[in-house]
């Protein structure tokens, strides 16, 4: 349990947050969200010990553990995967030193024997001899094979890095858990292990994540940072999404009598629980509605940038054909050959792959970026596409103020309509004019929806398009994806983009591709594809 109580912090004249009085308990999972930089990792810095806070305590259970996922990739490179693992269980791990500095003591003494006793009782209490097969089972969980276990973890990738601190903050099962940002640089197979045992976890934790299918998956309440203010909601994100949406359009309706609103609020609940009843996630928190107020169901004050794609025309029936397509990468990996496909008309297309390099190289490719490859392809004359390409560093590579830099994509550049653009993607007065150079990753991705926008094209290339994007921006891009009347072609990490966007999967791999209508949830635990991948990849 974590006991928050008048907490605030301020940095300079800003004030992040003030009067934040929260209880955090155990057998609850608390999504944590909010604009970027309206202080989510702030927050877990603060509960974590790692941030003073300007005034306010911060208190714990009686005797209770707290873990967090570290993000320093570097911090454990001199220790073996199991030891880094381990010591996540900070006093378990001391025990463990000191008992064993005992037995390698020349002079072993009395007072050394009945140390020793004591710490093999502490160390037996705190499941210390399973400690070792415990570390093992969540490195195997999270796809770190048995055979790198006891190697150095400076001789581990980055990714495989990512995992094994995972596994770090997981290990000894914490009274009290943080994570931000858990799911970065995990595939799908291991994301979903994660959310089965988060959603099951019977202890406090905390998560701050972009992935929208991960919070549903795991949270049973919402912690909103939202202009100074931390609210908690019971529910999870989709829940609190759909909720505010709703609240804020009873808000803007005048005439609706309030016991209208009321009813139409419970009906809600009442259908919102119903799915999740129905959901696959297997977890004992289905119930997360039951004790739900209607009077907490408030409107959101967040702003969602208003994306709204318009095709000059719908597409025709010839869309793309790609013939015998290979790429080979420059260490000799063969990324894809064999790929053999016609885009149909409505198809909306997500790309995957083992190595998340083939999805970029195959979207260079047919976006003419890269001739180096085999095989070819061929667009429809009724196609105009956009692409919004992985690395979009090259375009902010100016001097030019958003404005000017805006309008090298358009015919009109005036700067009324050029602003106009600005304003749906929430730059305002006169951030208008600052810099392109000077922007954050978010703030550039903005930028380049604002251009695909502008092209007014009916097929979208979308290469990872939630990438450092808020939750806000997501939701937008999201819904506007869904009701789009062209074609869709991208790949992503972002599985609710996935699920809810694309109506058939095609996996790039070194042997052909594996091309399926069907489901983003079915395809990736089916075992008859699973089985198919197996032999694509072996």
């Amino acid at each position: 349990m974590i006991t928050v109580s008048n907490l605030a912090i301020q940095f300079g004249k800003r004030v992040l947050f003030s009067d934040v009085n929260l209880k955090f308990t155990a057998g609850n999972c608390y999504g944590v969200i909010g604009a970027n930089g309206a202080g989510k990792s702030t927050l877990i810095r603060m509960l974590s010990g790692d941030l003073d806070p300007t005034r306010g305590t911060i208190q714990f259970g009686p005797g209770e553990r707290l873990s967090v996922l570290k993000q320093d990739h570097f911090e454990f490179d001199e220790f073996t995967v199991i030891d880094t693992v381990m010591m996540g269980h900070d006093v378990l791990w001391k025990v463990k030193e000191e008992k064993d500095a005992i037995y390698l003591k020349a002079d072993f003494s009395d007072a050394d024997g009945i140390r020793a006793s004591e710490l093999e009782e502490k160390f037996s209490e705190m499941g210390g001899w399973n400690a070792e097969s415990d570390a093992a089972a969540l490195l195997s969980g999270l796809g770190i094979k048995e055979e790198f276990h006891y190697q150095l973890m400076k001789d581990l990738s980055g990714m495989e890095k990512v995992r094994v601190l995972l596994a770090r903050a997981l290990f000894g099962k914490p009274d009290n858990l943080l994570l931000d940002e858990p799911t970065n640089d995990l595939d799908v197979e291991t994301v979903m292990w994660l959310e089965n045992y988060l959603a099951n976890y019977e202890n406090t934790v905390l998560v701050v994540s972009h992935d929208r299918h991960f919070l549903d998956a795991v949270s049973t309440h919402t912690v909103d940072i939202d202009y100074g203010k931390i609210q908690l909601f019971a529910g999870n994100y989709s829940f609190w999404y759909e909720s505010s949406q709703l609240a804020l359009k009873q808000q803007q309706t005048q005439n609706k009598k309030a016991e209208e609103k009321r009813k139409e609020l419970e009906e809600f609940i009442r259908r919102f629980s119903a799915n999740v009843a129905k959901s696959k996630q297997a977890t004992s928190r289905r119930k997360m509605l039951e004790k739900l107020n209607v009077d907490e169901i408030q409107p959101s004050t967040r702003k969602y940038p208003g994306i709204i794609f318009t095709p000059e025309r719908d597409p025709g029936n010839m869309v793309l054909e790609v013939k015998g397509l290979g790429k080979t990468a420059d260490d000799g990996t063969v990324l894809f050959k064999d790929v053999n496909f016609n885009v149909e008309k409505d198809d909306k297309i997500v790309f995957v792959s083992k190595d998340p390099r083939a999805m970029t190289a195959f979207f260079e490719i047919i976006n003419d970026h890269d001739k180096k490859h085999e095989g070819s392809f061929n667009w429809g004359i009724t196609i105009t596409h956009a692409y919004l390409p992985l690395d979009n560093s090259e375009f902010f590579n100016t001097d030019l103020n958003l404005v000017d830099w805006l309008g090298q994509f358009s015919s009109d550049t005036t700067e009324s309509f050029i602003r106009g653009y600005l304003g749906k993607m929430l730059f305002s007065g006169e951030e208008i004019y600052k810099k392109a150079s000077v922007l954050s990753g978010g703030e550039k991705m903005r930028c380049m929806i604002a251009r695909m926008m502008l092209k007014n094209a009916n097929v979208m290339i979308l290469d990872s398009p939630a990438n450092h994007l808020d939750l806000e921006s997501i939701q937008a891009f999201n819904n506007t994806l869904v009701n789009f009347r062209g074609n869709i072609l991208m790949s992503s990490h972002d599985r609710e983009f996935i699920q809810t966007v694309c109506n058939r999967i095609i996996e790039l791999t070194p042997k052909g591709i594996i091309d399926k209508i069907m489901d983003f949830d079915d395809y990736v635990t089916s075992e008859e594809i699973r089985e198919i991948r197996a032999r694509m990849y072996k």
